[in-house]
């Protein structure tokens, strides 16, 4: 049986699994969920994630994951070695480091911010404003800087779920009307991660869109 992968193709947390499915050159199955349809409030996805939320990654052997950080930490874990996961104690502590960035101001500055502007709907909108999502979004980018200046990657000499983490919604900040022009490192580093064997490109919006 191959994974599956419960999916939606502009997610940036869906994403981050796609990508490092394609690093990692794993195979799965791709199961789009409409949401615009109400197919993760169905009883049959509630059952492989109680709280409604793609991505949900189902094992070889069953097993749901839900939650993209969750499911980068188990692929990392089973096919990546030490590369993706560190699995001595600094090196793992410096990978989660990064995630808790990434799930706080990136969440809630960066991606909240884009989802504002966009007017996306989603729960993820209907808190706070885009003024202070982005406040949250240039605390997130100037500790990044500050670390790219001087460094490669996030948390290790090589590329790890902490790059992959927080990647997608920093590269598709300017699409909430900001610009990243301030940051020279970090983009820079968006230019390292795209060149590594593997890559996928992120989903962006159409140029013109309404």
């Amino acid at each position: 049986m191959a994974m599956k992968l419960y999916d939606l193709e502009r997610s940036g947390n869906c994403y981050k699994i796609r990508l490092l499915l394609a690093f990692l050159g794993q195979a799965y199955e791709r199961v789009p969920v409409v949401l615009d349809q109400g197919a993760h409030r169905t009883a049959e996805f509630l059952r492989l994630n109680p709280r409604g939320q793609v991505p949900v990654l189902v094992t070889d052997d069953a097993t749901a994951i839900w939650d993209s950080t969750a499911i980068l930490v188990y692929l990392a874990r089973r096919f990546g070695k030490e590369q993706w996961l560190p699995g001595d104690p600094l090196g793992m502590a410096r990978v989660m480091q990064w995630l808790a960035l990434e799930q706080n101001e990136g969440r809630y500055g960066t991606a909240r911010a884009r989802v504002i502007a966009l007017g996306i709907k989603s729960t993820l909108g209907q808190t706070g404003s885009l003024d202070e999502s982005r406040r949250l979004a240039e605390i997130a980018f100037a500790t990044l800087e500050e670390r790219l200046a001087n460094h490669s990657w996030l948390a290790a000499d090589h590329p790890t779920i902490a790059d992959i983490a927080c990647y997608p919604y920093t590269t598709l900040y300017p699409e909430s009307g900001f610009s990243l022009d301030a940051y020279p490192a970090i983009r820079a580093w968006f230019a390292r991660l795209e060149a590594w064997p593997g890559y996928i490109p992120v989903p962006r919006r159409p140029v013109g869109a309404g």
